[in-house]
């Protein structure tokens, strides 16, 4: 009978404790699927964009930095200049990342949309591009450019134009120059506007275009560039965006961040061999 009653606690306690710890384990288990699950649960930002090089540049910070830090960045493209502004307005987007601040002080009045400008990050260089001339001094007397006719465009290739020393402006202090802003055009060069998409394609037509570095490169000519912007015109290097008020939420934040992290720099300067230019 001591046996069979021994025997019999033993196997009480024997079940209990299995009991128990089964019981222990299953609530182990279910607390780290759910701290998995936690985990894995990513905060998202909506980036806008308008072409492949902003594109490129938020996949990048989303493989290499973002995701080890729960942030994914998900990029919203648009076909147009316009939308990324207004999406942003209407919170379709958390951020864009297409314009530099010229622009978006343009925008923003013209759209009454109040925008902030965060870190800048990229520059599209805008060069000079020949197939005929190697350098800025053998340009011709009576040669003609072509350069795009938007404002702010317009008013980058002149200054462009100026700091070469081809044309010289009057110390006016406007926001954006037209050529009526021209004090002196010593080599009396023709310069023709036209559509920003158009000016690449008359590099055949004229001594030298004003284009883009990165547009030439996509358009596959490799022309003699003769002088480009540098790293120093930040004025035109692109920025991310947000509405004013949500400038200092913690995903913007952490993207604003990211984007000027050492590991972007490397990658903009090898990505596009001095095309596009890190800033920061």
């Amino acid at each position: 009978m001591k046996t069979n009653r021994r025997f019999f606690l033993t196997a009480f306690s024997a079940f209990t404790a299995s009991f128990i710890f089964a019981g222990c384990s299953q609530q182990q288990a279910q607390l780290t699927a759910n701290t998995t699950q936690v985990s894995t649960q990513k905060e998202v930002i909506k980036v806008g964009v308008t072409g492949i090089v902003s594109q490129d540049i938020l996949k990048f910070v989303n493989d290499k930095l973002a995701t080890k830090e729960g942030l994914e960045v998900k990029v919203v493209n648009f076909n147009d200049w316009i939308q990324p502004n207004t999406a942003l307005r209407d919170q379709v987007i958390d951020a864009n990342f297409f314009q530099h601040r010229p622009f978006m002080n343009n925008a923003a009045k013209e759209l009454k949309i109040d925008l902030v400008p965060l870190n800048t990050v990229s520059l599209n260089t805008l060069g000079l591009f020949s197939k005929k001339l190697k350098s800025v001094q053998e340009i011709p007397q009576n040669a003609t450019v072509t350069i795009a006719n938007d404002v702010i465009n317009n008013d980058r290739g002149l200054r462009l134009l100026a700091a070469n020393g081809i044309i010289k402006l009057k110390e006016n202090g406007k926001e954006f120059v037209t050529q009526k802003d021209i004090a002196e055009n010593p080599k009396n060069l023709k310069i023709k506007e036209v559509e920003g998409v158009q000016v690449v394609r008359a590099i055949n037509d004229v001594d030298f275009i004003v284009s883009s570095a990165q547009v030439v490169a996509l358009a596959g000519i490799k022309p003699q560039s003769m002088g480009q912007e540098t790293a120093k015109d930040k004025k035109y290097a692109l920025a991310l965006v947000t509405l004013k008020g949500r400038e200092n939420e913690g995903k913007i934040q952490k993207l604003n961040k990211f984007l000027n992290d050492p590991q972007v720099k490397d990658f903009i300067n090898k990505q596009y061999e001095g095309r596009i230019l890190a800033v920061f």
